[in-house]
């Protein structure tokens, strides 16, 4: 099924992130409406998404008439006013709605989420000041933590195991981390195979727990 026939999606919330997502998920095809109480995000994006309406959706009426039950799925990206999230999110549960992501700024305002309705509860900010912190250690080129202490990471291949086959080097078994794609030079990634052989420039993509990630990558 193509996205242009999915259902739409409604982004409610259009500051940095909240916009972020509107117009990411414009470009992959959707529908998005984007609601705000701020006339100047509103006039802002209106030339850039399929519908930007000025809003206040923590009232239910005002979620019933934008149609809830035609949505795919709702984004509230409101952060800094709680009790407008909070609010937003339980209209929205109580309206039937079951595919709830919600922006939270910290852990009680998660748990407070999750209970009147979110599915998926994310920390943008949160997320993004750990990715900071990996890369200024400056032996990660890229980092996508997720909240279980599990990354992704990519990063240059240390050199304990350049010029040695992967089923050689043995880093699931030495190091604890997955080695999943190399990329050497300008040529694409590559899917890593136990026979790949490593090089002094390679880049690797790497999968594991945070910690043996970090211990890894420290030994370039």
């Amino acid at each position: 099924m193509s996205a242009r026939k999915r259902k739409p999606v409604l982004v409610i919330g259009l500051g940095r992130f909240g916009g972020a997502v509107a117009l990411t998920l414009e470009r992959m095809g959707h529908e998005v409406l984007g609601a705000d109480t701020d006339p100047e995000l509103v006039h802002e994006f209106a030339p850039q998404l399929t519908k930007v309406v000025e809003a206040d959706c923590t009232n239910a009426a005002s979620l019933k008439g934008l149609g809830v039950e035609d949505f795919e799925a709702a984004v509230v990206a409101i952060g800094t006013d709680i009790e407008a999230s909070v609010l937003t999110v339980l209209a929205l549960s109580d309206l039937g709605m079951t595919n709830i992501w919600a922006k939270a700024t910290n852990d009680k305002h998660a748990r407070i989420l999750e209970r009147t309705g979110a599915t998926h509860v994310v920390f943008p900010e949160q997320r993004m000041g750990e990715r900071v912190a990996h890369l200024l250690n400056g032996r990660l080129i890229d980092f996508i933590g997720f909240g279980d202490e599990f990354a992704i990471a990519r990063l240059k291949a240390p050199e304990a195991i350049v010029g040695l086959p992967l089923m050689t080097s043995d880093c699931r078994k030495k190091f604890a981390v997955t080695v999943v794609g190399v990329k050497r030079g300008s040529e694409d990634f590559i899917h890593a195979v136990p026979d790949t052989l490593v090089f002094p420039d390679d880049e690797l993509v790497v999968s594991g727990r945070i910690a043996d990630i970090e211990r890894f990558s420290a030994m370039n």
